[in-house]
């Protein structure tokens, strides 16, 4: 819709537009060969990562208090802690487990000074419940995060960090990615929780940051708090898809996965030597991954659907005073993390934790352990069916509706299914199953900026409508070549082969009419191609297919209000649930209100957003909006300018706010925030005009014929014929 102000554009405000997500296109097969010498313990090593080495059931094991192993004789606590995880790390991908075609010198040095664990697992495949396992000691059912997105971590909970500042400890950690984000609740008992990303261009595109910053910004941290004692964690995120490494690391890897691995080990070396040289206090040095990446194996690009080996098992290794070097063999899970470390600095764990400490000798007797897993992002947000599974004595049971049972000792690829020659062993399985893990866990409103950005890292992000029981056409298995087809809908859109996209969404809802995410991703396409006929088609087929939900609500309403049909907009909005309302809901309502003129009753709804959430962007940019409607500059000007202090990367916002400065008569200052506005999006119709035309009045020429151009080589037929009009008017005024 237009601004009634001097012919200038101020367009409804929408979802961010869809992330173009990379993703290997075929299998990686090999990561490389293996030394020779390393061969055969590399193999039994990863066949039985993380495996129990007895029969005590998780659930027993899970209720109870930690089993503390006494710290190598002699040894006094350790005065620091430093924890270095790293994102989608395969265990087989570093030098120090046998790969010999990348180079991890540091790390190398790392494990062989320190105790290198060659059984060590995940309890999930996805970044936000590894890390919330690592740092409770307790398993997902038990913390309640179950998925990256739609879950957040407790007050009540007890984390490595709340236990260490209660101690005097300084506390800070620097996180490399969105799924790590405050807002999920894992700065508790941090004093510094650094997880500014950047620059955010459409939020999608800048939602990691690169292992050197992290480890820049935790090392200056780290002197700035010299002699107290610290915990620091650095989370590095550079192995995960899209695989981008500097040229340099990726040339000397051979493929671009393990050139993100070697950059890793370069981002870590300057920090772990002034460990490994002897320059810091005694400190205990915590390496290990969230989870690992299929690289095609069992069918799955990267992670996040099975549990297999590939993505299942992690490296684990700890460094420090009184840990005795060497290769250990006894099962490792992340919830052995916070007792280890917390009875190696001398303190007491949290009780009814999961874990056990690990810190004895390698070759001490140790309690038989079960390790649980689960994956439920296939349930959450594919509608397949929760994936639990738990390993003992190197057997491991997947408890999915078609069961998997594989002896990794002897079929480490586990490419031989025998649940039907070996029932006795997987009917123990089953009864060591943690009761309390067989509930469906319920995911809560993930807003709109979440979601974008969480499936600008591969994620999905939405919930999948729940059903009272799964059979065999919603085994995972099933279900995984649709993960392969939504990809390839988005790859064909960010390759600009928008009627592919759109065929292939098509093609995946007629196969899979409930998948709510593939009704997301294709409103999305086709929403940002204009094509807002298509769209209400698509959104209502959701709506009888049973596959809506709030999410896309709220879309049909916005799409409504496009389309110029408000009243209907209002009726859908109103749909939602009030209890369950948001200020995403309550942000899009307002904007319906606005475009019927019931300015006061859309303040209203928009009041009670930022009511709701006062740091909801989205509301403020819609409140900006409303105010350059109704002609309040000066308030359009202070809603922009609390969007942007919340977000600076909202090219709506700095729309809004350029076309207040241009009423105001800052034609410059409108100037300048439209270049912003245009940086962050650069297809943005609106801002390109805008731009174009104020900027040749103010004698910018070039400025105003760059983005004149770029709109008139963009904009449809219809919908911009006056602006099309004075845009060609403009550009013969400049001249050549």
């Amino acid at each position: 819709m237009g601004s009634p102000y001097d012919g200038l554009r101020s367009r409804f405000p929408s979802l961010p537009r869809l992330p173009s997500l990379t993703t290997p296109t075929a299998p990686i097969r090999s990561l490389g060969s293996i030394a020779p010498i390393l061969l055969i313990a590399l193999i039994g090593a990863l066949a039985l990562a993380g495996c129990g080495d007895g029969g005590g059931a998780v659930g027993d094991e899970a209720s109870a208090p930690a089993a503390s192993t006494s710290r190598a004789e002699g040894a006094g606590p350790v005065r620091n802690l430093v924890l270095i995880t790293v994102d989608t790390l395969r265990a087989d991908a570093l030098g120090f487990m046998g790969n010999r075609s990348v180079q991890t010198p540091a790390l190398d040095r790392l494990a062989a000074a320190g105790r290198a664990f060659s059984r060590a697992h995940a309890h999930n495949v996805v970044t936000l419940p590894s890390h919330t396992n690592i740092l409770t000691g307790l398993y997902p059912f038990q913390h309640g995060v179950r998925n990256n997105g739609g879950f957040a971590l407790g007050d009540d909970v007890p984390t490595l960090a709340t236990v260490l500042s209660e101690e005097g400890f300084a506390t800070g950690a620097v996180v490399g990615a969105f799924p790590l984000d405050s807002r999920f609740g894992l700065d508790h008992g941090f004093g510094l929780y650094d997880d500014d990303l950047g620059e955010g261009g459409q939020l999608f595109s800048y939602a990691q940051r690169p292992g050197t910053e992290v480890v820049e910004h935790g090392s200056r941290w780290w002197r700035e708090h010299a002699g107290e004692r610290r915990f620091l964690w650095m989370h590095l995120f550079d192995p995960h898809a899209p695989y981008e490494p500097p040229k340099a690391y990726a040339e000397r890897a051979g493929n671009p996965y393990l050139g993100e691995v070697a950059a890793v080990d370069g981002a870590l070396k300057p920090f772990l030597e002034s460990f490994l040289d002897g320059r810091e206090e005694p400190t205990l040095i915590v390496f290990t991954a969230d989870h690992g990446e299929a690289l095609g194996e069992h069918g799955e690009r990267t992670h996040g659907f099975f549990a297999y080996e590939p993505t299942l098992a992690v490296p684990f290794v700890l460094w420090g005073p009184g840990i005795e070097p060497g290769r250990d063999e006894r099962p490792a899970r992340h919830v052995d993390i916070l007792p280890t470390a917390l009875d190696l600095l001398g303190v007491d764990p949290p009780p009814g934790i999961a874990g056990r400490s690990l810190s004895g000798s390698a070759s001490q007797a140790d309690k038989p352990v079960d390790t649980y897993f689960e994956s439920m992002s296939p349930n959450l947000e594919y509608g397949a069916a929760p994936l639990r599974g738990v390993i003992r004595n190197g057997v491991k049971l997947v408890d999915v509706p078609v069961p998997e049972l594989y002896d990794l000792e002897s079929d480490p690829d586990e490419l031989d299914n025998v649940i039907d020659a070996r029932r006795q062993e997987a009917r123990a399985l089953y009864r060591a199953l943690p009761e309390a893990s067989a509930a469906l866990p319920e995911a809560g409103e993930v807003s709109a900026e979440e979601l974008e950005r969480l499936r600008s890292l591969g994620y999905v992000g939405s919930s999948a409508a729940r059903k009272e029981s799964y059979g065999v056409e919603d085994d995972p298995k099933t279900l995984v070549a649709l993960v392969g087809k939504l990809d390839d809908m988005t790859k064909a859109y960010g390759a600009r082969q928008v009627d592919r996209a759109v065929e292939l969404g098509w093609a995946l809802i007629d196969e899979r009419p409930s998948l709510t995410v593939a009704y997301e991703y294709l409103a999305k396409i086709l929403l940002q191609e204009n094509r807002l006929t298509e769209a209400l088609r698509l959104l209502g087929r959701a709506e009888e297919e049973g596959a809506s939900n709030d999410a896309l609500r709220q879309q049909l309403g916005l799409t409504l209000v496009q389309a110029g049909r408000p009243g209907e907009a209002v009726e859908v909005l109103r749909r939602i649930d009030p209890e369950a309302a948001d200020a995403e809901t309550l942000s899009s309502l307002g904007l319906a209100l606005a475009s019927m003129g019931r300015m006061a009753e859309a303040r209203q709804a928009l009041e009670r957003a930022v009511e709701i959430d006062p740091d909801s962007a989205r509301s403020f940019e819609i409140l900006s909006f409303v105010a350059l409607q109704t002609g309040d500059a000066d308030a359009a000007r202070r809603y922009a300018r609390q969007a942007l202090e919340l977000d600076a990367y909202r090219p709506d916002s700095w729309n809004n706010l350029a076309i207040a400065e241009y009423r105001a008569g800052n034609a410059p200052q409108a100037v300048e925030a439209w270049k912003r506005a245009a940086t962050l999006d650069p297809r943005n119709l609106d801002v390109l005009y805008n731009l174009g035309v104020v900027a040749g009045e103010v004698g910018d020429a070039t400025t105003a014929r760059r983005a004149l151009e770029r709109f008139l080589a963009a904009a449809p037929p219809s919908g911009y014929e006056a602006e099309v009009a004075r845009a060609r008017q403009t550009l013969a005024g400049l001249g050549s």
